[in-house]
């Protein structure tokens, strides 16, 4: 057991980057407060890791529900020492001028949307309590670009802006830090590029190399953007 346990915040918990980082968390003896859509895997979550654990169903582009969710903990006395924007969404590979208006909106709403409902809702009470590190996904793809993954492109770039500006606005003892993951094998990986899926580490490799590097992150850090592998 950690000295001090932290309080985690992580989004897209269910699968992916977002499970194993949970999961480690946990191992590690922290408390870990998660979302995602996916009800049989919020199920499997409960069930490995009950309270003071929180897993709760949520679409991170409904700003209501966020709102909800943070008013709930903040009044179980649980406001995140770390908040981890890790939701997000892949297009389905074509050009630019085949992707449907509908698929580029969602995307928008949920990686873009989802990491501003996050920080409207969390952040306050962070800011109340005098410390606090959020940490924004970006990716490999917010810093330079494909063909056939301009939708996501577009928005891990507006990650990447959202993190420096917000860096700027936040009080003494608070961080704002933005990361790329490096290559992981996880589903969205698989769809994009399956042949370097095939020779890359999953989430659970991932999460073990890269834990304490999250938790290590502080007012020092603010504004950093890391590199993670």
């Amino acid at each position: 057991m950690p000295a001090t346990p932290r309080t985690i915040l992580i989004t897209g918990a269910t699968r992916g980057i977002g499970r194993a980082l949970t999961d480690r968390f946990v191992e590690q003896g922290h408390v870990v407060m998660g979302c995602g859509r996916n009800s049989e895997a919020l199920s499997e979550l409960r069930a490995a890791h009950p309270a003071p654990h929180d897993f709760r169903a949520l679409d991170v582009s409904d700003a209501g529900a966020v709102q909800a969710w943070a008013a709930d903990l903040a009044a179980a006395g649980q406001v995140p020492d770390l908040l981890i924007n890790n939701a997000a969404l892949m297009n389905e590979l074509a050009p630019w001028w085949r992707v449907p208006a509908h698929e580029l909106e969602r995307m928008l709403a949920v990686n873009v949307g989802g990491v501003a409902n996050l920080v409207r809702a969390f952040l306050p009470a962070m800011i109340a309590a005098g410390c606090g590190v959020v940490v924004n996904f970006s990716s490999g793809w917010g810093r330079s670009t494909s063909p056939e993954v301009g939708p996501y492109c577009a928005t891990k770039y507006a990650v990447e802006g959202l993190s420096g500006s917000l860096a700027q606005e936040l009080p003494t003892g608070l961080a704002c830090v933005v990361l790329s993951p490096g290559v992981v094998d996880t589903d969205m990986l698989r769809r994009c590029q399956p042949d370097v899926a095939a020779v890359s580490d999953g989430p659970q490799a991932w999460a073990r190399r890269n834990a304490e590097c999250l938790l290590a992150l502080g007012p020092e850090h603010n504004g950093s953007r890391l590199n993670l592998s």
